[in-house]
């Protein structure tokens, strides 16, 4: 069986889609969970972080208020479309690609991706060669994941990607190493470009002081602590439901930036109230962490190496954005008398009135 998740923007950020798949001697047949409005609309994926960014979002908005059966006509007539950016491949030969069934979602809250399914079937050429599976950069991101989920195999593919041969009487096999760079690289870009609320909580403890020791005391408090709550929280110890999470990370920005403005400057010092208050922040942005991980899920037989992997690419995204900021505002600004009052305190404003608006916004949704 092969799972495959599709990074779909909707709201502020990328979510994945599911799509399993069952790989015979003969034939494959997948079934794809995701909002299918995207690919209708012809919207670009790999081009922007939410589909209100396309110059096609109105398309898309108005394909998400139309009733089941009329969606499902739009999405039949759009399919010989979309199947050209599937590329299902074995022994060398492009595997046609027959949307089976379609099953629409009643129209709800048109501000939200509704996740339609779809049933595809492909015949196979005859023989015993493995299948690879992807689909075009525009699709957006996949997920990969062969068999069940004690003994299966899950990879991340970019940027249309191919995933690794996929026999058709056994489960694919990837080193731990390859899985440890592949989940590197999905931490890395949960961050950068992805994560634009964990980037804004990285730069509220950056605008606080230049100073060495107050950034270092506060990155470390907060590594210390989205490690161990990503970790808690990937293997199911701890949990805590989106609808309360997400609020508080937005909260967690606005915090930090407003006590930049109160109490920051060359001057300032990390006392233990701060380091305390950025860690219980850290707590939360793991548990964050934690549900892309769970939506994409961990290759169980390279879990740890997956895990390690996904935290080492979330601190290297965020080592990316505070040496970007060093090197921009810092090392030109930083030594100068007005840099507090016009650079340091207007743009911790700007993060707080952003982590407010988040706030309210995931509250209301």
């Amino acid at each position: 069986m092969i799972w495959l998740a599709a990074g779909l923007a909707v709201a502020h950020e990328i979510r994945p889609a599911i799509m399993d798949a069952t790989v015979g001697a003969a034939t494959i047949t997948m079934e794809l969970v995701a909002p299918i409005e995207p690919f209708v609309a012809g919207i670009d994926l790999s081009a922007v972080l939410d589909t209100a960014e396309s110059e096609r979002a109105d398309e898309h908005d108005a394909l998400r208020a139309l009733p089941p059966a009329e969606m499902e006509a739009r999405l039949r007539a759009a399919w010989p479309r979309i199947a050209e950016g599937f590329k299902v491949v074995s022994d060398g030969q492009d595997v046609p690609l027959t949307l089976e069934t379609v099953e629409v979602p009643e129209v709800g809250d048109v501000g939200v991706a509704r996740d339609s399914r779809l049933v595809i079937r492909g015949d196979l050429p005859p023989g015993t060669a493995p299948v690879t599976v992807g689909w075009e950069a525009r699709f957006g991101s996949l997920v990969l994941r062969q068999g069940d989920a004690e003994t299966g195999y899950s990879g991340y593919l970019q940027g249309g990607e191919i995933s690794l041969p996929l026999p058709r009487d056994a489960v694919a096999q990837q080193s731990l190493g390859a899985a440890f760079v592949n989940y590197v690289g999905l931490g890395f870009t949960h961050i950068v470009p992805k994560g634009l609320d964990h980037i804004l909580f990285v730069l509220g403890l950056f605008f606080f002081s230049l100073k060495a020791r107050p950034l270092l005391m506060q990155v470390t408090a907060f590594t210390v602590a989205h490690t161990v709550t990503l970790a808690l929280a990937t293997l199911g110890i701890v949990s805590l439901p989106g609808f309360v999470v997400e609020p508080l990370i937005a909260l967690s920005i606005a915090y930090v930036a407003v006590e930049n403005i109160l109490f920051g400057g060359p001057e300032a010092r990390v006392g233990v109230r701060r380091v305390a208050v950025v860690f219980g922040f850290g707590l939360l942005h793991g548990i964050g962490f934690a549900s892309v991980l769970g939506e994409i899920g961990l290759s169980p037989a390279a879990f740890l190496s997956g895990l390690i992997g996904f935290n080492i690419g979330v601190e290297f995204g965020q080592l990316a954005v505070l040496t970007l900021a060093f090197l921009l505002v810092g090392v030109p600004f930083g030594r100068q008398d007005w840099y507090r009052a016009r650079v340091s305190v207007p743009i911790s404003a700007a993060i707080g009135i952003m982590g407010l608006w988040w706030a309210i916004e995931r509250v209301l949704a």
